[in-house]
């Protein structure tokens, strides 16, 4: 074990390390807060690929290998469907960019909702950023020790230092700079995991992973249909994604989301086949260390790896995204300066619920339902509504959320069975109740 951890240090120095030197230094605040290079904006493959690492977190890659330990390969496709706010998120924004000339998610609330809507909705993604700091890092300590163990609260605050200083250098530049390489590593360490499971020495056939799982509300359907609902919210209390709809023109804008859709959900149902072959193995636990510990050390730390790298990309963009909605969408500063301390200021605020041995919540389940009240907002985003419209829908989805927390939901409003089955409902009956206090002050108005 003393060995395997030399190894994890290694990689988690070393690669952080090589990214530093690497990643570019931003000189001014167009290349810190918008990655412009040369005067150029990102092309549509560096966009897409930046997109779905982002999106391709520590915690989601877990999530995704127990979901197909669970379910077979129906929890990695139920799990997928959360790729869909690619596509709802692309067409919108596309259209908000071209059709209402808006510059931001930002600019749009505050033209449409004023600042009351602006500072409610601040908050919902301040919390959302704030959640991603330690909900990933903690998946790296995981991976060192267990909760409570000086390895574990040592790696989580090496690995955030660490990749808080490349992306000090360069800002959003640096983290879409890199999210291209930990891409690409992504891709090469996903097929040599994939090529170990369904290689010789095992007995594991991708026909054998297509048809596992039972294609039914109990086993998995629940969670797609949820994950579908969610989409039409999710993607808007995010700034990692939706900063990233403003930066290349509306076309490459477009495209880059909606091929991040349809690559971002190939990744994980292929990273999920880790818990269809746990689960074909009889194994328990947490699918991706299972499987690690069962191919030797070397797997393990591979996996490792892609863990890290994962958790790098989505991390380096929290910290980016922070720094832009200090500095620039609530005009505290745009300066360098102050875009750099607020990375500072966020990683220091995330890393104290590790110390506090929180939870790690999934930020596609909970916070999900918590922001269903943004969907009229943003898929009518061009009804003629008052700001009360705003207030009502946003509300009403919190509150749905806290029925969801605290499990105080109606049974007789479940219609299906097994896990998520509240999930699912919630969302439903949430969304269709923000949409109707979200257009009641419209049809008053009329």
């Amino acid at each position: 074990m003393i060995d395997i951890q030399y190894w994890q240090w290694g990689l988690i120095i070393a690669s952080s390390l090589l990214l530093f030197l690497l990643s570019p230094l931003a000189k001014n605040t167009n290349q810190f807060f918008k990655a412009e290079h040369k005067k150029k904006a990102p092309n549509t493959f560096m966009l897409m690929g930046s997109l779905v690492i982002s999106w391709i977190f520590a915690k989601s890659i877990t999530n995704a290998a127990n979901l197909g330990l669970d379910y077979g390969i129906v929890g990695g496709v139920a799990y997928a469907a959360y790729y869909l706010s690619f596509t709802v998120a692309g067409i919108v924004i596309y259209k908000m960019r071209t059709q209402g000339r808006y510059r931001s998610i930002h600019h749009f609330l505050i033209s449409k909702f004023g600042k009351g809507a602006v500072a409610v909705f601040s908050i919902l993604i301040a919390i959302r950023l704030f959640n991603e700091v330690w909900s990933n890092t903690m998946v790296i300590g995981s991976y060192f020790g267990d909760m409570g163990t000086s390895v574990y609260y040592w790696s989580i605050l090496v690995f955030t230092v660490l990749t808080l200083a490349y992306v000090l250098k360069g800002g959003l530049s640096s983290s879409i700079f890199t999210d291209v390489l930990q891409m690409g590593l992504f891709s090469v360490l996903l097929i040599v995991i994939l090529g170990v499971i369904f290689g010789p020495k095992t007995n594991f056939t991708i026909h054998e992973a297509t048809l596992s799982g039972i294609w039914s509300f109990e086993m998995g359907l629940n969670l797609l249909f949820a994950a579908v609902l969610q989409s039409l919210s999710y993607p808007f209390h995010d700034p990692v994604l939706t900063d990233r709809g403003f930066i290349s023109s509306p076309k490459i804008t477009l495209k880059s989301f909606l091929l991040a859709t349809v690559v971002g959900g190939i990744c994980i149902i292929l990273f999920s086949i880790i818990g269809v072959y746990a689960k074909s193995s009889g194994m328990s636990g947490q699918a991706a260390v299972e499987v690690g510990k069962a191919f030797g050390v070397v797997l393990l730390l591979v996996i490792n790896f892609i863990m890290i790298t994962s958790a790098a990309s989505t991390l380096d963009s929290t910290f980016s995204s922070f720094s832009k909605l200090v500095s620039i969408d609530l005009k505290l500063g745009n300066s360098l300066k102050v875009g750099r301390w607020s990375m500072v200021l966020i990683a220091v605020l995330g890393t104290i619920p590790v110390f506090l041995d929180a939870e790690i919540l999934s930020a596609t389940t909970i916070s999900g339902t918590m922001v269903i009240g943004l969907t009229p907002v943003f898929i009518f985003w061009k009804s003629k509504a008052p700001k009360l419209s705003f207030h009502l829908s946003v509300f009403c989805g919190i509150v749905f959320g806290f029925l969801l927390i605290f499990n105080l939901f109606p049974n007789q409003l479940i219609f299906t069975t097994g896990k998520y089955a509240d999930l699912l409902w919630i969302n439903f009956w949430g969304i269709i109740s923000c949409i109707t206090l979200y257009f009641i002050p419209i049809w008053i108005r009329k």
